[in-house]
């Protein structure tokens, strides 16, 4: 019963952190932070216990998969040059870098602990990044950079990670022996997400043969798609990690889609992004109920000097160490890609300093690092406590806070100024993408049209009629999207009045559905069954209306 309220009370509070995010001027992440510590800072606060293993499987595949699916391939692709340098290269300089650092500042913490801390410290979040400045001030390259390198650096990251912490329950570390398993990890990981959407497919398509089976189970099968990946994976000893980000990756792209009803795909894309958002904002919030017990007890390790200022001074100058490291690393990048460019005689797309500075801040980390983090297990093989645990999860929360904060304060300012005024180039390209799908449109409803009126009971003339309507739609469209300034601002104008009047009458039939429900014309179902038409109309339409 306890459990059952206190995850109540949770998503609760991540309701509420939504609507408060609009009332204070600060990043969503960080609001969940102080809505977890103040809910956890009394002494009679919320106190909880996280099992790691239990922690890793509820969080981490469905946060993987949904941001695998929301990643735009095309970029991915295109980029894949300056994603792999920092979702693989970066890792791993991070890992060496940052993890010597942490062993000399810190001495108490082993050096391997502080291999599997920079390892969970190198995924960066780019969920948190859109959440403190508008995806319209950075730079669309450097976003879908950023966005590709936070989804592979997570599976890069956790698995080396998990190599690190093996090392250090076993106490021995063979690098011919971590290379091969590195590679079984990542290619059965691969394999496994695979299969995993594969096998959802086939129960696609065996429940469309089935007929009449309800949206709901469709969405179901959907659902499990990343945890069948991930447990998988860990089953055959490989990356369940790599297995949900493979899984997303095929999802998004493989086209099974198209197995589900209409029903059932507008539910699955609604669903997972309630998903996400509560999976983000509870990992939030759970960090936030971890940091009063964390304060309270700050290790003497980081204390020995003085109690508040030691350990803030640690958490800062390693913060500071990882936004070096980034900035190091995408410079030395720069520089290299300059040179390769220049012998293979083709120009270079570099950054300048300020782009530099802006990804190397907006390096921070969030929710995926913190599930790895609390993710260590508690105890040795022999029963003693796991070495300096409470202090890497000390530093890496405070990293975590402390990134988010340099982020939020300086990330505005940075960014500020990089992108030119003018139409964004989604929006350039989501025109011209309206346009040829309306055209294709005509050309095929004049097709239709063109036919004899030879159906029996076919009203004359009934077809044209109809045709001639749609058609008239469809070209407004075209003229709302037409390159002459004068003529699109004429169209759009006609656009607006006409949503505004749809959206007018929408909200008339809503009145009138629940007027006939309240004098009992109607009952409960039918009444739910005409809202759920008008939500969804009032929904396209609404999307429209968001993006004239």
């Amino acid at each position: 019963m306890q459990v059952a309220v206190f995850i109540l009370v949770v998503l609760g509070f991540v309701a509420v952190s939504g609507a408060l995010v609009r009332l204070v001027r600060v990043p969503l992440p960080v609001l969940q932070i102080a809505i977890g510590a103040a809910l956890a800072w009394p002494v009679r606060g919320i106190h909880v216990e996280i099992d790691p293993e239990l922690f890793l499987l509820v969080f981490i595949p469905p946060l993987l998969f949904g941001d695998a699916v929301g990643v735009p391939k095309r970029e991915l692709l295109a980029l894949r040059g300056p994603i792999l340098d920092l979702a693989i290269g970066l890792v791993f300089f991070t890992i060496v870098g940052f993890g010597y650092a942490l062993h000399w500042l810190v001495p108490s913490i082993p050096l391997v602990v502080a291999f599997a801390l920079a390892a969970v410290l190198s995924p960066t979040d780019a969920v948190a990044v859109s959440s403190i400045v508008d995806r319209n001030v950075v730079p669309a390259r450097l976003m879908h950079i950023l966005e590709g390198e936070s989804l592979l650096n997570d599976a890069s990251g956790l698995v080396m990670f998990r190599f690190a912490v093996a090392a250090a329950l076993t106490g021995s570390f063979s690098f011919a022996a971590a290379s091969l398993s590195f590679f079984y990890a990542v290619a059965a990981g691969i394999l496994a997400g695979v299969v995993a959407v594969f096998a959802a497919a086939k129960a696609l398509q065996l429940l469309n043969r089935i007929g009449g089976v309800p949206a709901e189970a469709q969405v179901l099968v959907m659902i499990l798609i990343p945890f069948i990946a991930y447990l998988g994976a860990e089953h055959a000893g490989a990356s369940g990690i790599l297995a949900a980000v493979t899984a997303g990756v095929l999802t998004s792209g493989s086209g099974i889609f198209r197995y589900l009803g209409v029903s059932a795909r507008m539910q699955t894309i609604s669903l997972w992004t309630t998903l996400s958002f509560v999976f983000n904002g509870a990992l939030f919030i759970l960090l936030g109920l971890q940091l009063p017990d964390i304060i309270r007890h700050v290790p003497p390790e980081l204390s020995s000097r003085h109690w508040l200022i030691e350990p803030i001074l640690t958490v800062l100058i390693l913060t500071l160490c990882l936004i070096a490291l980034r900035f190091l690393w995408i410079w030395v990048g720069d520089i290299a890609a300059r040179l390769a460019a220049r012998f293979g005689k083709r120009k270079a797309e570099t950054f300048g300093l300020r782009v530099r500075l802006a990804g190397s801040v907006a390096g921070v980390r969030g929710a995926i690092t913190l599930a790895g983090i609390l993710s260590l297990p508690l105890a040795m093989p022999d029963g003693s406590p796991f070495p300096a645990r409470d202090v890497v999860i000390f530093l890496a929360a405070g990293v975590i806070i402390c990134s988010l904060v340099i982020a939020s304060l300086a990330l505005p300012k940075i960014a500020r100024g990089l992108v030119e005024p003018g139409e964004h180039p989604g929006a350039a390209e989501e025109r011209l993408a309206r346009v040829g799908a309306a055209k294709a449109a005509i050309a095929r409803i004049e097709s239709i049209a063109g036919t004899q009126d030879g159906d029996e009971g076919e009203v004359p003339g009934a077809r044209l009629a109809a045709a001639d309507s749609i058609v008239a739609g469809y070209r407004r469209r075209i003229a709302a999207s037409d390159e002459a300034d004068e003529a699109r601002t004429e169209a759009r104008e006609a656009g607006r009045l006409e949503l505004e009047m749809r959206l007018a009458g929408i909200e008339a039939e809503r009145a009138a559905v629940r007027a006939m429900f309240r004098s009992r014309e109607i009952n409960d179902h039918t009444m739910q069954a005409l809202l759920t038409e008008i939500t969804l109309t009032e929904a396209l339409l609404k999307g429209r209306q968001a993006r004239k």
